[in-house]
């Protein structure tokens, strides 16, 4: 039905084809391409816009912590001025006391280059080291304090922040725990806390139902409360949040960012574990857990974290890892990422391989107290007359450190009969956390019932210090019986402790620890109940058991704190390269 439009005259027809933009020529001429554009549009304004968002959050933190870094900084120079001048009222502190080294490293901070620029010895940006929990006095903290000692003596004129959670704890009492705890003595003026206050968002305890997805928001929370207080001129995370160098990144994109990884969050072999089917699936906490609908649904989340998982922490310029297994890991999920990304952690890998340093994602070995433990327990033809029929174990009564299996195998080693069986004993040492751990042990003290060796196996729970280097000359052979532990301190001392080693045949303890040494082995390695037996009557019938503790002291010597220290500045030294190339650019 025709008709005339009252504003301009022109006739219309009620026939829809009649309208131009429906035509089949301007669909295909004109239409088509135009909705082709959109989503190419959006692909291309979508990361601009994303990285717009980035850069513009960050420029609002810039401004907001402005102020405090002028304070830290005036802070750091009176601190340091008052320091100096109580040092020179003490010269004998300056001359041979424990600061000694950082005042001589001071005075030979301003090196120059061939160009005259001066060099990066007298580089004094702040390094943000991200460690909530940095006064928990474990193995993680060691490596925040020996990191931080390394840093202060490779470049005395930088400022170190440690972002904590450790509210009501001052600074001069977290250092001295440092210096009690690890015998680890820091220049004070150059170390600065800052306090976060959200640090529960990363507890396991809030996240009761999906844990791992939980805690990596929480981290997201906690980093950025952190660079709410101060953006640093580099940002190093020591716990293994990947999620908050991703933000970092996304932040910060002149900040360079560094990780040193003591565990994967999620790994391949835990989603391997999974599966009732596979090589692993009878080992680790969640083994088996993949069957049924439920069990689908944790592998699609658990897949799905670790696809976002190697996303974010892919973006960290410099990936060190705490062992050989550790590092495998990490490539494997982490580094086809960093091998198509460009930017930084390309350019930390070009200046490694130019340097013919370490590979981009390095093993830096924890720094263990292996000088401490050579000087305490004695290792000679004379102190083996000293050592007992002792199986020790050192371990936190936590379920992953499988006391179980270790109870199962010395029932079976005890069964056997043999000469090396006959007044053989089993030493448990470990601290209990809180009352799942007080459960945990009830029930194995009722599994030493059962398999009748109660006269065999000794408790000891929290001991102290000296109980532990006590038990440590006592005993023969040290066992860990823990699946893929990550590296293994504990198997390290008893190494150190001239003790002959029984560990799990897997994770660190058999890639980096229990290796042979001048061709000769250290120690031995199980997987099963069997195996374990097997070798506890290996480790105490060894002909001449003096000759493989020296070894095994002589393995120990790869994990102590000045070789820690040199790899760890191998990789700081990229990140200080990196954020004084982009500062001249």
């Amino acid at each position: 039905m025709a008709g005339t439009c009252a504003a301009t005259g022109a006739s219309t027809c009620s026939n829809h084809n009649s309208f131009p933009f429906m035509h089949g020529k301007f669909l295909s001429h004109v239409a088509l391409p135009i909705l082709c554009l959109v989503p190419l549009a959006t692909l291309v304004l979508y990361p601009l816009l994303w990285r717009a968002a980035g850069s513009f959050l960050g420029w609002y933190l810039r401004k907001k912590t402005d102020g405090r870094r002028c304070h830290i900084l005036a802070l750091v120079e009176a601190d340091e001025k008052k320091y100096r001048e109580e040092g020179s009222q003490t010269t004998s502190n300056v001359a041979g006391g424990e600061n000694g080294g950082l005042e001589k490293a001071g005075a030979n901070a301003a090196g120059t280059s061939k160009n005259g620029d001066t060099g990066d010895d007298g580089w004094d940006g702040i390094v943000g080291f991200f460690h909530p929990f940095c006064n928990a006095g474990g193995g993680g903290e060691r490596v925040l304090w020996a990191a931080i000692r390394a840093t202060q003596e490779r470049w005395p004129k930088a400022k170190c922040v440690v972002y904590t959670g450790d509210h009501g704890v001052t600074k001069d009492a977290i250092l001295a725990r440092v210096k009690n705890r690890f015998n680890i003595h820091l220049h004070p003026p150059t170390i600065n806390f800052l306090y976060l206050s959200t640090r529960h968002w990363v507890l396991a305890s809030t996240w009761p139902r999906f844990t791992l997805a939980g805690q990596s928001l929480g981290s997201l929370i906690l980093a950025w409360d952190a660079f709410s207080l101060l953006v640093p001129d580099m940002f190093v995370d020591t716990m293994g949040y990947a999620f908050a160098l991703g933000l970092s990144k996304f932040l910060f994109r002149d900040v360079p960012t560094g990780a040193y990884v003591h565990y994967p969050t999620i790994s391949a072999d835990m989603l391997d574990s999974l599966s009732p089917t596979s090589a692993v699936g009878s080992q680790g906490v969640n083994a088996g857990q993949g069957v049924g609908l439920r069990g689908r649904a944790k592998k699609l989340y658990w897949r799905l974290f670790a696809n976002i998982y190697s996303r974010v922490g892919s973006s960290a310029d410099v990936v060190m890892t705490n062992s050989t297994w550790t590092q495998g890991h990490v490539q494997k999920l982490w580094g086809p990422l960093r091998q198509q990304q460009g930017g930084k952690a390309a350019a930390a890998a070009a200046a490694a391989a130019q340097s013919g340093g370490n590979s981009p994602i390095a093993v830096v070995y924890p720094p263990v107290a292996v000088r401490e433990l050579e000087h305490e327990v004695d290792v000679s033809p004379a102190s083996e007359k000293k050592r007992e029929k002792v199986i020790l174990y050192i371990a936190q009564f936590r379920p992953e450190k499988n006391h179980q299996l270790i109870l199962q195998s010395f029932a079976d080693f005890l069964k056997s009969g043999s000469d090396a069986a006959e007044g053989a004993r089993l030493v448990l040492v470990g601290s209990v956390r809180d009352d799942s751990d007080s459960k945990r042990v009830y029930q194995l003290r009722l599994l030493v019932n059962e398999l009748h060796i109660r006269d065999r196996v000794e408790f000891h729970l929290d001991a102290s210090w000296p109980e532990i280097l006590e038990w440590l000359r006592r005993a023969s052979v040290g066992v860990n019986g823990m699946w893929n532990e990550h590296f293994g301190i504990g198997v390290v001392e008893y190494q150190a402790a001239g003790l002959v080693a029984v560990v799990h045949d897997s994770g660190g303890p058999k890639l980096d620890i229990v290796v042979d040494v001048e061709g000769g082995p250290t120690g031995f390695h199980a997987t099963t109940s069997t195996e374990f037996a097997q070798g506890f009557e290996k480790a105490l019938s060894l002909p001449n058991p003096y000759a493989v503790r020296q070894r095994a002291r002589q393995s120990a010597k790869r994990f102590t704190e000045e070789e820690f220290a040199r790899r760890w500045t191998e990789q700081m030294e990229l990140l200080v390269s990196l954020r004084i190339g982009k500062k001249r650019r």
